[in-house]
């Protein structure tokens, strides 16, 4: 009897742990083709080029060095601000595959017509996960965003 309930307790532990590394190797941010590339700007938004990031909903696209393969998209926010990868997060990298903004209010993928919420990220259509996003620091005083990964 005791050696039943053993197994028994066992074969559950066993069935549970497999289900929450299935589960957790699943959850990836990207797809597992999506390229790393050093994330290192800064913008200052008193400069005329960066005005629309002043207000909410205002977004633009950032093309310097080490801002990813394909640059960065970069909106305002109610709460900050969200900083998107250009390359599709949820297929592989191809010539067609770079995130564009349309109507100021969503993001696409040209190949497939993957859309995302421009201010949250929320995918809307085909894709289930939302844009790779960076980390940045805002400094209200002097105006200054900062992007890193």
């Amino acid at each position: 009897m005791k050696r039943r309930i053993v197994r028994l307790f066992l074969s559950i532990i066993f069935i549970f742990s497999t289900l929450f590394v299935n589960s957790c190797s699943e959850r990836n941010e990207t797809v597992n083709c999506f390229p790393n590339s050093p994330i290192n700007v800064v913008l200052n938004l008193n400069y005329p080029a960066y005005y629309a990031l002043q207000n909410v909903g205002g977004w633009i696209y950032v093309n310097e060095q080490e801002c990813g393969t394909r640059g960065l998209i970069v909106a305002r926010t109610t709460n900050g601000f969200k900083i998107y990868d250009r390359n599709a997060p949820h297929i592989c990298p191809e010539q067609n595959t770079t995130l564009n903004v349309e109507g100021s209010i969503k993001v696409v993928c040209p190949k497939d017509g993957a859309e995302w919420i421009l201010i949250t990220g929320e995918p809307t259509k085909i894709a289930q996960i939302p844009p790779k996003t960076y980390r940045y620091n805002f400094d209200s005083n002097s105006g200054v965003l900062s992007i890193f990964n």
